[in-house]
């Protein structure tokens, strides 16, 4: 993968992959409003949503990883798109909320092979200051992706209504299924891929100390990032009043702070250290809930602390998310579906987990979407005080076993 084509080309089908499942997770936002009212529930119980995508999306991976290692990267996308189409179809034609969640856990059950395979795709044929590379220029591709959705998604409400947005969802799904089909080729050739029984993959991938600490931190991070992703919606439309389309411009305003801070996650790493990297996100993220918290203990909400706040979290989180990805996934060259399925599949359970508990509290004010944001930014401090820690050695480092 050396070549410039076939590095753009590998870019853009890991680009395609993941948007699915990303664009799912933020395209309904602007229509939360609408939905509520047509499948007669609150609007901060769709808050459910999100965490009936994100959990199976996140548990999902867990499977997809080593059936990877064994079985090749190419069957498993092609599987679990086919999966997401199913779940989209019953979105779309559900007409009570429960049904509308059964289709959105299936969506998340079936992309979970995009989150996964797209942190694999690039340990397969990178390594290195290469790897921390392609991290960063994948991590901005994909955000994108949320950029565009709530854009897209608060015109398909305005012009037609909220299923749409699911209409579109399943054909852009169909469409990149054919492309994988017909372009996509496997980059684990059958010679370097793993036997060894689930269990055992697991257990050597989790004893790495330094895997452990930078797991909390992705985790913990990007909780961070769905909660305020859940929550905005409520408090932009529910308490604040606004109309879609501005929920949707509002929604979107942080996206460049996380592409600014991908675009510096290997500049300052290179220029610095990887350390410098890291701690300049957790400052962000720090930074970024304190500015939502602070404000909600009085009581207040509004747009302007939301999404300041937000926008300078997202900073945090474009450094943290490639750097501490490639840091937890270098040392586990021919274990990378299930180091990668780990990643993904704990941190979107961890932020379906996140949102659900999110949509359990009373959401008067912003008080407890920067309270849980706070949160989360410390346990991302006590994930990398964890790999800090953690003296470093052939060991530490994770040789293929």
């Amino acid at each position: 993968m050396s070549a410039p084509l076939s590095f753009i080309k590998l870019t853009f089908l890991i680009a395609i992959l993941a948007a699915v499942g990303q664009m799912t997770q933020t395209m309904y936002v602007p229509s939360m409003g609408y939905m509520a009212h047509e499948f007669h529930v609150s609007a901060a119980s769709m808050q459910a949503v999100m965490a009936c995508y994100l959990i199976p999306y996140g548990l999902s991976q867990f499977i997809y990883g080593p059936l990877s290692d064994r079985f090749g990267r190419r069957p498993i996308i092609l599987v679990g798109l086919s999966i997401y189409i199913t779940g989209s179809v019953i979105a779309l034609f559900s007409h009570n909320f429960s049904l509308f969640l059964v289709g959105s856990f299936i969506q998340g059950m079936g992309i979970g092979c995009g989150g996964a395979m797209a942190r694999t795709l690039t340990r397969d044929c990178f390594s290195g200051a290469q790897l921390h590379k392609v991290n960063s220029l994948i991590s901005m591709c994909l955000m994108f992706s949320p950029l565009v959705a709530p854009l897209l998604g608060g015109y398909l409400t305005e012009a037609f209504n909220w299923r749409g947005s699911y209409l579109f969802l399943a054909l852009f799904s169909i469409g990149v299924t054919i492309i994988m089909f017909t372009h996509m080729k496997e980059t684990l050739p059958k010679e370097s891929r793993r036997y060894d029984s689930v269990s055992t993959s697991y257990r050597y991938v989790l004893s790495s100390r330094q895997f452990q600490g930078y797991l909390l931190c992705l985790v913990a991070t990007f909780a961070g990032v769905a909660l305020f992703e859940a929550a905005a919606g409520v408090l932009l439309a529910g308490k604040l009043k606004l109309a879609a389309t501005t929920v949707s411009l509002l929604f979107i305003v942080p996206i460049p702070g996380y592409l600014l801070g991908a675009a510096m996650s290997s500049w300052v790493a290179s220029r610095h250290s990887e350390k410098r990297a890291l701690n300049f996100g957790l400052v962000a993220i720090a930074i970024g809930s304190l500015v939502i918290f602070i404000p909600g203990v009085f009581g207040y909400t509004n747009a302007l602390t939301l999404v300041g706040g937000a926008t300078i979290y997202f900073l945090g989180a474009g450094v943290l998310f490639p750097a501490a990805t490639t840091g937890a996934i270098s040392p586990f060259p021919h274990h990378a579906g299930t180091a990668g399925a780990i990643l993904g599949g704990f941190q979107n359970f961890g932020a379906g987990l996140a949102t659900l508990v999110a949509a359990m509290i009373p959401a008067q004010n912003q008080l407890p979407l920067g309270a849980l944001m706070l949160t989360m930014s410390l346990l991302a401090v006590i994930g990398l005080h964890r790999v800090n820690k953690t003296p470093i050695s052939p060991d530490s480092l994770g040789s293929a076993v």
